[in-house]
Formats: C-alpha cells, structure tokens, sequence
C-alpha cells in the first residue's frame, strides 16, 4: 500500500466508474494536515497516490457452498444460470498421492473453469462414486481407504442434484467427472435429464466428456513431446496423475518421499511413475482442461450440441 492509499483511503471510494468523496473526513483530513504543518507537496503526494492506484473489481464468488442463498440469488438473477457439478471419487492412488485426489483436483478445475466462463456457479462435490465391488473386493475396492457406492445410487445422486439446481433456475447443467470409471454413468445421467426437461425446454444437462478426454491424449501428447515414455506417464498415479495434482494442490501429493522413494508397482496400485512428475508438466494439462471445457461449455449454452465420446480408463 502507498503512503497515499494508507493516509488517504478512509476518504474517498469508488463508485460507478469514478471517485466519490466523503466530504467530512476529507475536510477534517485536511485541517489535520494544516495542523500539523505537513508540507503541501506531502500532502498532494497523499492525494495523487491514492488515486492513481487502479481499482480492481472484486471477483464474483462461483462457489455455491461460499455463498449464503441470498448471494446465490443474486447471481442467478444477474446471469450466473450454468452450475457445474464436479465428481470427484475417494480411492487410492499409492504411497504418494493423497486419497483425495480426484475431489480436490475436480473442485480446483471446476473453480478455474468457472471463473473464466464468468456466469457458471460450483456445485459441491460428488466424493462418493462407483469404485467396484465391496464384498469381495475388487479394483481400487483392494486397497485402504476408497470409497464405493452402487452405479445405480450414484446415478440416482447426480438427478436428485442436477434437478434441485434446475429447481433454482439454473438453465444449463454441466457434469464434470475427474475418473474414467463413471463417463457412461454421467453420460446415461444427462440422457435421463434431457429426455424429462424436454417437455417445457427450461434446462439442459450436459454430460462434458472432453474434461476427461483432454487428459487421454492430447496431455500424454505433450509429456511424450517432452521425453517422458507412456511406461512412466502411466494410467493411474502415473507421472501425468501426480504432475496434474502438483498444479492443482500440491499438499497432496508426498513430494518428499516421492523424489526419493523407489517407483511403486501395480500391486501397490499404481500404474507409472510420478518420480519425474512436476507442476509446471501439469500446467500443461491444467490449462487444456480449463480451456476445452471452457470452449465446450461455452458451445452448449449457446447450442445444445454436446460431443459424446469418451476414452474412459481407471
């Protein structure tokens, strides 16, 4: 903060493209500084500083669980009419990646995406998802600490979600899924919705495969350009999973035990590895995300032509 911002913030703020005054304070403001004999180049030193700060906007909050209802009403009213429903999942991803990888890593991106669409609102994450068979177990079901539920009450959780949105007016409703396990799962969702919304045309859902396609190819493309073998990338707490979690929340992932640990193997449920893995390798993918996602959002609000494949993986 400037001398003039400090001394001289009290008295002025800004208000519809310009500065108003608060005439009494500026006035007492001044008869101080006569008082004090301060030099008049001091004080016009105080004055032009405060102003030739530029004033930024405050961000418009796109986290619905931030918000009270009243803020929510107010952007839904003022535009904010796509929610995006980011699903995450609680399952293992080895010795050096936390187990709340895909909830945190899908909250961030969904944050990200939001804010660069400007008038998409953040629902709270989905961290319960279809992870196999519990009794016995099968898949990532094998390994401490993940979390399954049936397909069909995961399937059941997204409508009963995406239709309290819709009841709050919210007119396009987008699912954003961090794991490859569930892809068909959000795709037979949106199905669901848009065959019932249909009949009064208020709302759409869409399942936004391309989220979890960017990471299937067009990433591994670019860590592949870079030198990195499809070995170490890997499909799952590989060099790609760890390096997008490092740009994302790198509290998560054990750096130190990684950079000097040995690679783990498939039986302790990693496929790759995230020794090599950095944030700046998972900016890359970060930013195709946010960017693809943007761009398809973008396209359906405008359209309703969502694509619908997917290369779904573990």
């Amino acid at each position: 903060m400037t001398c003039g911002e400090r001394h001289f913030k009290p008295l002025v703020h800004y208000n519809k493209g310009g500065y108003a005054f608060n005439a009494v304070r500026l006035f007492l403001w001044l008869k101080l500084m006569r008082d004090l004999k301060f030099p008049v180049a001091l004080v016009v030193c105080l004055l032009v500083g405060a102003l030739a700060r530029p004033v930024i906007a405050a961000e418009a909050p796109v986290m619905l669980e931030e918000m009270t209802s009243t803020e929510l009403r107010a952007r839904i009213d003022a535009g904010a009419t796509t929610a995006i429903i980011p699903i995450g999942g609680t399952e293992q991803s080895g010795p050096y990646i936390a187990l709340g990888k895909h909830n945190v890593r899908a909250t961030v991106l969904a944050r990200m995406i939001a804010q660069k669409l400007g008038n998409a609102v953040v629902a709270p994450v989905v961290a319960y998802v279809p992870e196999g068979s519990i009794t016995p177990p099968a898949g990532h079901m094998k390994f401490a600490g993940t979390l399954s539920i049936p397909e069909s009450t995961f399937e059941d959780l997204l409508v009963g979600a995406a239709q309290s949105l819709r009841q709050h007016g919210f007119r396009n409703v987008v699912f954003i899924g961090d794991h490859g396990g569930y892809q068909k799962s959000e795709t037979r969702v949106a199905d669901r919705l848009n065959k019932v919304w249909a009949r009064d045309g208020k709302a759409r859902a869409l399942a936004l495969l391309t989220y979890y396609d960017v990471t299937q190819e067009p990433f591994i493309a670019d860590l592949e350009k870079r030198g990195y073998s499809k070995a170490e990338i890997g499909l799952h707490a590989g060099l790609a999973d760890a390096a997008l979690m490092l740009a994302t929340d790198k509290s998560l992932v054990r750096t130190e035990a990684l950079a000097h640990g040995p690679s783990p193997t498939p039986a302790q449920g990693v496929r790759g590895d995230a020794r090599r893995a950095t944030a700046e390798l998972g900016k890359l993918g970060v930013q195709r995300i946010v960017d693809t996602s943007v761009a398809a959002i973008s396209d359906f609000a405008a359209h309703g032509a969502p694509p619908t494949t997917s290369k779904a993986s573990k």
